[in-house]
């Protein structure tokens, strides 16, 4: 009887009402947006995109190099870029800013801040860009792919 539950829980579709997607600006995250308004367009639901800045920034920010409202920009504009993208399919997009270090907290890192920004949104699944680490600026997100595929307990989509 337990592997009959089993089988028909199995048989149940998955319910997903916000798709996460985080972005850097780089164009994994551009195939991520992609991906992750096509999954809520099939489920009828909706996207929250959180813009990481990366380690780089977040030092050129805090050592005054880099104006906050500059790195804002760039993320706006970006930002834009996703609810075209979304418009286009019918989706609707939130979306939030988020520092991906810390120079005061070893625990703030790309993939904590992924997980955290998913159990402040609610998201039922994860869309998170993968490639190989090419070390260039604003590609933050290869580096959380790996976290959030150990320690999402929401479903991931790796692309």
């Amino acid at each position: 009887m337990h592997t009959e539950q089993g089988a028909a829980a199995a048989d149940e579709p998955i319910a997903v009402e916000t798709v996460l997607v985080p972005v850097d600006g780089s164009e994994a995250s551009v195939r991520a947006v992609e991906y992750a308004v096509a999954v809520a367009d099939r489920y009828d639901a909706a996207v929250h995109a959180v813009y990481v800045l990366g380690e780089g920034l977040v030092r050129a920010i805090e050592s005054g190099s880099v104006e906050e409202e500059e790195a804002a920009s760039e993320a706006r504009g970006f930002i834009e870029d996703v609810r075209e993208v979304a418009d286009e399919h019918g989706v609707s997009l939130s979306n939030s800013t988020t520092y991906g270090f810390s120079t005061s907290s070893k625990m703030t890192h790309p993939g904590s801040v992924v997980l955290d920004t998913a159990d402040d949104v609610d998201a039922d699944f994860i869309v998170v860009p993968r490639e190989q680490l090419t070390g260039e600026p604003g590609e933050v997100l290869s580096k959380a792919a790996e976290y959030v595929l150990l320690y999402a307990s929401q479903p991931v989509l790796s692309v």
